[in-house]
């Protein structure tokens, strides 16, 4: 099988840029992490200097995604080597073991890095995605409550919460979760996407009036968020049809649906034009 640097015509350097940028994105994507990273640290580590380590580290997780654990293993090697008493390879250590659903195990490391440092966020964290992987999700809930009290501006661990929450149908807590996140970052679309969302579900007239007012909210942030943009239709459809509303709620609402539903056929079409193109291309060129 040919390797990416064949397959693709490139050089070391521009797989490490192209794992740098992965990182500094945030992307998981964890195969295409593991076909470029595993040709680097194997045919090319002796030219990435320090970089080598962040890399090695990198893969590990990728590895983990994918079920290689022979790839994991070798890069958590690597690492124990360079840094015997780190804390972070110590989770790194831990997390190899969850994947392998060694949960005992894992929590000692976590507990022995607690032990040194209290304050470790991220050791904490990972002893409640055991609990989450476990179906424990009661005790997930209380560990998270628990950890928020001390570190309240921990946006993923509310967004986790309100996950779980939705989860258990606790829908009024969620929707708390996510209160928090729009109050800390008032323009992220899909913090306000996903409350609205939650009060959608929890049904009656006043929650779908603010589900819509959130859905047109997360459409004014990103007018590309077609998820948004159907729940603007459904929110405002129910209002119209309720016996409940004023003949100027009515219409109003009837309003905003038909935007919405002009909206989505725009965007259907598009997609669909978009989608044609090649397959004309194509046709033309026999």
């Amino acid at each position: 099988m040919a390797s990416v640097s064949e397959m693709y015509d490139v050089g070391w350097e521009e797989m490490r840029d192209k794992l740098r940028k992965w990182r500094e994105d945030n992307c998981r994507n964890s195969e295409q992490i593991v076909d470029v990273g595993e040709e680097l640290i194997s045919e090319h580590a002796s030219k990435l200097g320090d970089d080598i380590w962040i890399i090695y580290e990198q893969v590990m997780i990728a590895a983990l995604d994918c079920s290689r654990d022979d790839l994991a293993l070798t890069c958590l090697q690597e690492l124990r080597k360079q840094f015997p008493d780190s804390h972070r390879v110590k989770r790194l250590s831990g997390m190899r073991l969850e994947a392998l659903e060694r949960y005992d195990e894992a929590n000692k490391h976590y507990d022995a890095i607690l032990q040194d440092d209290p304050t470790n966020t991220a050791a904490r964290k990972r002893k409640i995605s055991i609990l989450k992987a476990q179906g424990k999700s009661a005790e997930a809930i209380r560990e998270l409550n628990e950890y928020l009290e001390q570190f309240v501006g921990d946006q993923e661990a509310w967004h986790e919460l309100s996950e779980l929450y939705i989860n258990e149908h606790d829908y009024g807590k969620a929707a708390f979760c996510l209160e928090e996140l729009m109050m800390t970052n008032p323009h992220n679309h899909l913090y306000c996407e996903q409350y609205a969302e939650v009060k959608y579900t929890q049904g009656g007239l006043e929650n779908l009036e603010l589900s819509r007012k959130y859905f047109a909210q997360a459409l004014r942030l990103n007018n590309r968020n077609m998820r948004a943009l159907f729940g603007l239709y459904m929110s405002a459809s129910h209002i119209a049809a309720s016996p409940k509303v004023s003949a100027k709620v009515k219409k109003d609402n009837m309003k905003y649906a038909a935007w919405a539903a002009t909206q989505i056929n725009k965007a259907y079409k598009m997609s669909f034009s978009q989608s044609q193109k090649p397959i004309l291309r194509g046709q033309q060129s026999r």
